[in-house]
């Protein structure tokens, strides 16, 4: 073979084998998340309206699942994440968000709450303790820049990210997928809004008690409907008299205090 021709298949070859290379993390990429689906089996604890995590087991004997789970997420490159459909994006935030946070929790475990983590100056949200998309960052980024700062207008992933708190939304003993996405981010509504700890409409008041997660992320809720009450409207009643007159503003609202107690099923 000439020479000249040899040197241009060999560097045809190269070509070859670079591009398999960087195609392989693509095509491996589990958006299933089954690593993370057989945590939440194990570690999760269910109570209907509200769930539990062992952490203390979790710590023990799962540290290194954990672990292999999050670099895979870390391991996504940024132009990789975008030429995957928005459903499927938008489950792998929720997932790294609720994954992260319990690594920070099994991190500092044990504490009585995730606000127990960072010091009074220091927002434990603000911590920047892992990876993504090649670069330091912390919670508050996936949830308030790559959620809530794109194309998502979806306020329901306020009760899909959890803060490992009793007053936040319940983490879910499965993880999120793309074709799934829908129907657990429905549930996860609707299970929120039908606890009445957290959430309720009193007749004999008038009232509409509710998280102070609507009067957080207040905007959110009226972008996609309006207003706080016509988000919850539909979700707080099965009478449609109720459900006019808390969608039209016609009763009180009252933001009730949050727990910020750690949500831990661990015997300690």
């Amino acid at each position: 073979m000439h020479p000249i021709n040899k040197a241009v298949k060999m560097i045809a070859l190269v070509g070859v084998f670079w591009l398999a290379s960087t195609a392989a993390p693509a095509a491996s990429f589990d958006h299933e998340h089954s690593a993370w689906q057989e945590l939440l089996q194990t570690y999760v604890v269910d109570h209907g309206a509200y769930s539990e995590v062992r952490y203390l087991q979790l710590q023990q004997n799962a540290i290194a699942a954990l672990e292999n789970y999050l670099q895979s997420l870390s391991r996504v490159p940024k132009s990789q994440f975008d030429q995957w459909s928005k459903a499927q994006r938008l489950a792998f935030l929720i997932n790294a968000y609720n994954a992260f946070t319990v690594q920070l929790i099994v991190a500092h475990y044990p504490v009585d709450s995730i606000k127990d983590i960072g010091g009074f100056f220091r927002s434990p949200w603000k911590i920047e303790f892992f990876s993504l998309f090649g670069e330091k960052t912390h919670l508050d980024h996936i949830e308030h820049e790559l959620i809530r700062g794109r194309d998502y207008a979806e306020p329901r992933i306020h009760f899909a990210l959890v803060c490992a708190s009793v007053g936040c939304p319940k983490l879910q003993g499965r993880a999120y997928t793309a074709q799934d996405l829908e129907s657990m981010l429905e549930s996860a509504t609707n299970t929120f809004l039908h606890d009445p700890s957290r959430n309720r409409y009193a007749a004999t008041d008038n009232t509409l008690y509710l998280s102070s997660i609507f009067k957080w992320y207040g905007e959110d809720f009226a972008v996609k409907s309006g207003s706080v009450e016509q988000f919850v409207a539909a979700y707080m009643s099965h009478d449609p008299k109720v459900r006019q007159r808390i969608g039209s503003k016609q009763v009180d609202v009252e933001y009730l205090d949050y727990d910020w107690s750690l949500n831990d099923a661990s015997d300690r």
